[in-house]
């Protein structure tokens, strides 16, 4: 039996998989991080559902408590702020759509709590993503979790191997209805509760409230062209806009249905066309993580998935991050993270963000 550290978010899945890691018989310690000012006292907001809100927190100390689970509360607030908010906000300037999660569980859930874990004398390190590890002669990949339309393995695919390798999932192996009545049998607290979908930083004002505070460089106006260089509109900054997009372009009498093709934040300029313009066969990759080797000469059979929730397109990928896809689709998003499957859609190899 081990010492397991358990980031408790105040949600059932995290609740429980607290709760079954101390039923089989190891030492768990629960931490929840405080990320961010989620009150008016911090010089935040209010945000009842945020992951570290004052709610969340007493959920996340009730189901310790009820478990007889040593419960600790960290300020994370620095590190957040360096390694997840400003790289969000930095990307929508540049006028990329980022990743925030994804990142998020690169430097803060698997990066600066496992060095708090280790400050604990721990050895491992859970929380309650719906995943699950296996290890491959002497590398360690993801599997899809058993409820496919919970997976999260795209926003865990950048862990490194020594972070997979410390890694625990205990609720990858259930679906959601099952969690929930695993923690209703326990008397769990949080075994109800709604799930938070939002970003735990951003307030009312969405994310162009924030950019408009942080960041108002990233909403000076600019010219909307067409691709041979008319100009369509007036956008009221790249930060309101992503690729792909067709809606709130405000450009009137165009015709066709026009969408964003490129987002050129040095001319501070938006690009659109018709939607067959946004089809691509090929796109790059940057900061590749593989859990298993690297592509060979001959590029990795694969699919891939370009954005959370999106069906995998069948591709080969090459170890310098060039994506090539077996048919045309949307091209992705700069600053998205595009997550690598094996050809079955069982396996996580790893992934890396779209150039």
């Amino acid at each position: 039996m081990a010492r397991i550290v358990v980031g408790m978010s105040g949600g059932v899945d995290s609740s429980l998989a607290a709760a079954l890691l101390a039923e089989a018989g190891h030492e768990v310690v629960g931490v929840t991080l405080k990320l961010w000012p989620c009150a008016e006292l911090d010089g935040g907001f209010t945000k009842p559902d945020a992951c570290c809100s004052p709610t969340e927190t007493r959920d996340a100390r009730a189901v310790a408590v009820g478990r007889g689970i040593t419960h600790y509360v960290i300020d994370a607030e620095d590190e957040f702020r360096r390694g997840v908010v400003e790289d969000f906000l930095d990307g929508y300037t540049r006028g990329e759509t980022p990743s925030p999660c994804v990142r998020c569980n690169e430097v803060v859930k698997f990066g600066s709590l496992w060095q708090h874990a280790q400050a604990l004398g721990a050895e491992r390190i859970a929380t309650g993503h719906y995943a699950r590890t296996e290890r491959i002669g002497d590398r360690v990949v993801l599997r899809r979790a058993v409820d496919l339309a919970k997976d999260q393995t795209w926003f865990l695919c950048t862990l490194t191997q020594a972070q997979l390798a410390i890694a625990e999932f205990p609720v990858g192996g259930l679906d959601k209805p099952a969690v929930r009545e695993a923690a209703r049998r326990r008397n769990l607290p949080t075994a109800d509760k709604r799930e938070s979908m939002d970003l735990c930083f951003l307030g009312v004002d969405g994310v162009g409230g924030m950019l408009k505070r942080e960041r108002p460089d990233a909403f000076r106006p600019g010219p909307i062209l067409g691709e041979d260089g008319r100009v369509l509109g007036e956008h009221q900054g790249l930060g309101l806009h992503t690729i792909g997009q067709r809606k709130g372009l405000g450009i009137a009498g165009a015709g066709e249905p026009l969408f964003v093709l490129r987002l050129d934040a040095a001319a501070n300029v938006v690009v659109v066309g018709p939607r067959e313009r946004l089809l691509v066969r090929e796109f790059r990759l940057r900061d590749c993580v593989w859990h298993l080797a690297a592509p060979g000469f001959d590029g990795l059979r694969c699919a891939v998935r370009p954005r959370h929730r999106s069906a995998p397109l069948p591709a080969t990928v090459f170890a310098d991050g060039r994506v090539v896809l077996d048919e045309p689709s949307v091209r992705p998003a700069p600053g998205q993270v595009c997550a690598i499957y094996d050809p079955a859609d069982a396996l996580c190899l790893g992934g890396g963000w779209i150039a």
